[in-house]
């Protein structure tokens, strides 16, 4: 990979952490940079990085040693960020969403064309062994032609262990839009592009009490629907529903199943990078396990901003900003159909990304 790909880190919250573990040991990248609004906690952060200095947002997104801006920040600050990263010339690796409002996520795809640079978001869990092993299937033949699929993802909320859960309660937040790029990008993965929607959603209680921390018991109030279900159409003719819930408990529904006319694949949670993949045949009594067949072994947060990096001399980066924008094509897309009570066509659609061969944890790495 020649020299190191010089990232700068904006926003060191929960996440950062895990980002940092995967992307501070890799020889083909170094973290020349950290911010967020808390300087106390950049300077933390830096202490615990051989490279890397404490600086502002300001600071760091004029960096002249920083090429990529690694943007953990919170939803609403994701547009804000990237823009100022591609106004200074430099790439952008995002958590997900790409942008709160879509038109916001064209804004940052049609400025980086113009400037030249690379977007690349989160998530990049599909990367692992368990969403590629299922595509393997899928394109391998293994159920036959695909017709349908599910996506079921059940949870309380998440105020109970996120000492501050406030955004995922506010316009940019919620269910489909925290979790359902994790499913909804799978999905692209497994089907291909989506080309319409309707959906259904509901909102259980006006306000959630936060469980956990220094504002443990304090009520924060809920602006976003808590519980979408909708129907895709992808451009292949498949079906497939999704449910994305903060008003449930729990569910036994596996995280995708994807049936086919020759089988039924059962796929693990997107939200991890491996996972059981599990086959019922036609004609079969019961479910086997797949062995890992493609993806990237025992992935981690930021392997696709490594896999971006190893795609610069062409490939397109499979956790690309192209995808992400398709993706918040299609979940807004839902939102707006549930409220509208219509079916809608989306106005963007995007090339399945290229399927990972199975990599060994070491090469990707860079051990």
């Amino acid at each position: 990979m020649g020299e190191p790909h010089r990232v700068g880190v904006v926003g060191l919250g929960v996440i950062s952490r895990a980002y940092l573990d995967t992307l501070a040991h890799h020889p083909g990248l170094r973290v020349v940079a950290v911010a967020d609004l808390d300087a106390a906690r950049s300077a933390a952060t830096a202490a615990t990085l051989a490279d890397a200095e404490a600086v502002s947002v300001a600071d760091l997104l004029a960096h002249p040693g920083v090429q990529t801006v690694l943007n953990l920040t919170i939803p609403a600050a994701h547009t804000e960020i990237a823009l100022g990263a591609i106004d200074a010339g430099k790439h952008v690796y995002g958590e997900k969403p790409l942008a709160v409002a879509f038109p916001d996520a064209q804004m940052i795809m049609e400025r980086a064309g113009s400037a030249g640079v690379r977007v690349g978001c989160a998530p990049d869990t599909v990367l692992g062994t368990g969403t590629q092993t299922a595509r393997a299937a899928v394109d391998g033949g293994l159920i036959g032609r695909p017709l349908a699929a599910s996506a079921v993802m059940v949870t309380p909320g998440h105020e109970a262990w996120h000492p501050h859960p406030d955004f995922y309660y506010a316009p940019g937040g919620g269910p489909l839009l925290d979790m359902g790029p994790y499913y909804v990008s799978a999905l692209v993965h497994l089907l291909g592009p989506v080309r319409a929607v309707t959906a259904a959603a509901s909102r259980l209680r006006p306000e959630r009490v936060i469980g956990s921390g220094p504002r443990l018991g304090q009520r924060i109030p809920v602006r976003v629907d808590t519980h979408v279900s909708g129907v895709l159409e992808h451009a292949s003719g498949v079906l497939s529903t999704i449910t994305t819930s903060f008003d449930g408990v729990t569910t036994t529904a596996a995280p995708i199943e994807v049936h086919g006319e020759t089988g039924t694949l059962a796929v693990p949670d997107p939200n991890y990078f491996d996972g059981e993949v599990r086959l019922w045949p036609l004609g079969g009594d019961g479910w086997r396990a797949l062995p890992a067949t493609a993806g990237y072994r025992e992935g981690a947060r930021g392997l696709g901003l490594i896999d971006a990096v190893r795609a610069e001399s062409g490939r397109t980066p499979r956790a690309g900003g192209d995808l992400a924008l398709h993706v918040l094509d299609t979940m807004t897309a839902l939102l707006r159909a549930a409220d509208e009570g219509r079916r809608i066509t989306l106005t963007t659609t995007v090339r399945r990304p290229d399927p990972v061969p199975l990599t060994p944890a070491g090469d990707w790495q860079g051990r």
